[in-house]
Formats: structure tokens, sequence, C-alpha cells
């Protein structure tokens, strides 16, 4: 694979979610997934909230049974934002998720059953103006092509996508993201990349079952962020055995970290060694978890050398630097205070808040 510097997104067609656009060379959407009991609808509506307070751009969730079919338009009528009905097998439940409001939904066509049940769920979506993302995940491959492929060749999954997708095709649907989920990051890696070769869908990049929230973050940070890097992917999800407000989290941390994010703070910070002379540590935390809500680009610098600290600082937009007692405060490469250590993280905050005019909470 040969690929040219500097990397341009990859072309694809555009698809509405709600107000959300993915594809067609929109900022890439951040998803995640509730983990509540779907029934329970008071507690579904108030993790979709926190999730979309945390930066979900999308929010997707289960539709496990009937009765969890039933509570889909009272969910609807809460949220306003792009919500997204996760189906398997039973083409009822698709219908009623097009039927309730919601904004797309997941299936993949060929284990809803017969033609005429892929048909009425193909027209309904159509009729409603409601896309469909074919999921295709390490647990989904059909037997053929495990038979022919095995569990771990990008091949199997990228046939199993655009088999699904030729479904709807041929019922004049085209409506259509993809995705090619596996837990191992070189499949995945390679499987968006030959299934981006084939088609012009957006694509939903994920490394599925990636962990628990430490080993989990590192894996989906590798994998989606190899993958976006080459120009690839619309909108992203990070699936972590861990409470899902973590998930749009890290997922714009990986935004951020591949260029794609330009909103935020961005804090950059020394990693330490034996010439900090500061409690470094606790002090790049707490900055980072109160600009978290910032959506000014701003990039802030964390520093204890007093060797390197203020010539990295430099680089930001405003930043600290301190050692042995003192500190400095750099705005764009100047010295503009210098201050008591015990000042370094009061200056900084009044600083971005009179940089950026967002309140921030002490």
């Amino acid at each position: 694979m040969q690929i040219d510097y500097p990397i341009k997104r990859r072309k694809s067609r555009a698809v509405k979610i709600g107000d959300v656009i993915i594809g067609g060379g929109f900022p890439i959407a951040v998803q995640s997934m509730t983990t509540t009991d779907t029934r329970d609808v008071p507690a579904t509506v108030a993790q979709i909230n926190q999730l979309f307070e945390a930066g979900c751009d999308i929010v997707r969730i289960s539709v496990l049974n009937h009765e969890a079919g039933d509570c889909l338009a009272a969910i609807r009528a809460q949220v306003a934002k792009p919500l997204v009905a996760d189906i398997h097998f039973q083409y009822k439940l698709a219908l009623k998720a097009i039927e309730a409001g919601f904004d797309k939904i997941r299936i993949n066509p060929g284990n809803i059953g017969a033609e005429w049940k892929v048909r009425e769920v193909t027209k309904a979506a159509k009729d409603k103006g409601v896309p469909i993302r074919i999921g295709v995940n390490s647990g989904s491959l059909p037997k053929d092509l495990l038979e022919q492929y095995g569990h771990d060749d990008p091949h199997a999954f990228v046939e199993a996508a655009l088999r699904e997708a030729a479904i709807l095709e041929d019922m004049n649907f085209t409506d259509i993201v993809l995705s090619v989920k596996s837990t191992n990051t070189t499949v995945a890696f390679w499987a968006y990349h030959m299934l981006a070769e084939r088609c012009d869908y957006p694509l939903h990049i994920g490394i599925t079952e990636a962990g628990i929230l430490e080993t989990g973050t590192i894996k989906s940070s590798v994998g989606i962020g190899a993958i976006l890097l080459t120009g690839i992917g619309d909108t992203i999800r990070v699936s972590l055995t861990a409470d899902p407000i973590h998930e749009p989290r890290v997922a714009h941390q990986i935004l951020q970290a591949c260029s794609l994010k330009t909103d935020g703070v961005e804090v950059i910070s020394c990693p330490t060694c034996g010439r900090c002379q500061i409690d470094m540590i606790p002090l790049a935390e707490s900055i980072s978890a109160k600009t978290r809500h910032i959506k000014t680009p701003l990039k802030v610098a964390v520093m204890g050398c007093a060797v390197n600290g203020p010539g990295e600082a430099a680089a930001a937009d405003v930043g600290i630097a301190g050692g042995d007692g003192k500190g400095i405060l750099i705005k764009k490469g100047q010295i503009i205070k210098r201050m008591d250590e015990a000042d370094l993280e009061r200056s900084l905050l009044d600083e971005i808040e009179a940089m950026t005019g967002e309140r921030i909470e002490r």
C-alpha cells in the first residue's frame, strides 16, 4: 500500500443521521452506546444525556426484545439529538425503531430473515429517510466465509460487509454506513483499507471488544488512530468494558492526537524526570479535568522543569513551568507573570478563562 504525504481523507458519500452528517468530508462524528436496560426509560434517557454531554455526536441503544422496542417512542420523545437503534434478527424491532423516529438503525440484513422481511425494513427506512449501518464484527462473520478465510483474515470481514450491502443495493437502498470491526487491530486496519478501496460508503471505525479502561484505551488508540491517520474513517466508537462515559472522552483524545479535532483544550505536559521539582502529576491531571468542557481551541502546556519547561511551553498558546517553589506563566512564548509554585494552577486557569471566555469551576 502506497501512502502519499500529506494524507488526504478518503472521499465518501454523505449520510445524514438526524442533524449530524457523516462522510462527505464532514467532521468525524463520535459515538457511544448505552449500557442501561432500554426498558428502563428514565435511566436510559439519563445515560444518553450524559453521553452527549461528554462529547458524543450520536448515541446508540440496544433493542433486545419487543418490550424494549415498545419503549423507543418514549425515549425518542425525551431526546432531540441523533439516536441509533441496534437490532439483531427481529425485523419488527427495526420497524418499531423507524416508526419511533430513530435517526439510524444498525442491522445485518442477512440475519433479519426472509427477503420479504428485509424488503419491509428497507422500504420503511427509505420512506422515513433513515440510514442503515451494516455492522460486521468478529462474532458475526458468515459460516461460509469463516470456513474459507478463518476468523483473522480481513478478506472475510470485507466480503461479509459487501455481501450485506448488496442485499440493500438490490432493493435500491444506498443510504448505508459500513463497519468491519475486529478485536485484532491489524485485521481491522487492513479490513477497513480493503473496504475503503471497494466502495464509497461512509465507514464507522472501531476496535470491537477492546477491553477494560486502560488496555482498551490503548488498543483502541492504536487501531482507530492508525486507520484515521491514513485518511479513512467518518465516525468512530471506542468500545470499552467500563462506564461508557469514558468512550467519547477517549474518542476525542484520539481525534485530537490525529490532528482531526480542532476544538477544545489540548493539554501537553512533561513526563517528569529527576529534574522535576514540583508535584507535576496531580497538577496536570487537575488542569486537564477542569478544562475538559471548554470548546475553544487552545493548546495548554503544563511543565515542571526549569531546564526545558519554558521552551516547551512556548509552543503552546498558554502554559506554566515551575520548579523549586517558583513558577512562570507563559503566553504565546512570552513570560507574562512570575509567581510562587502554589499559585501556578490558579494563574493558568484564570488566563484560560480570560482567553476563552468560558468559565472554569475551581
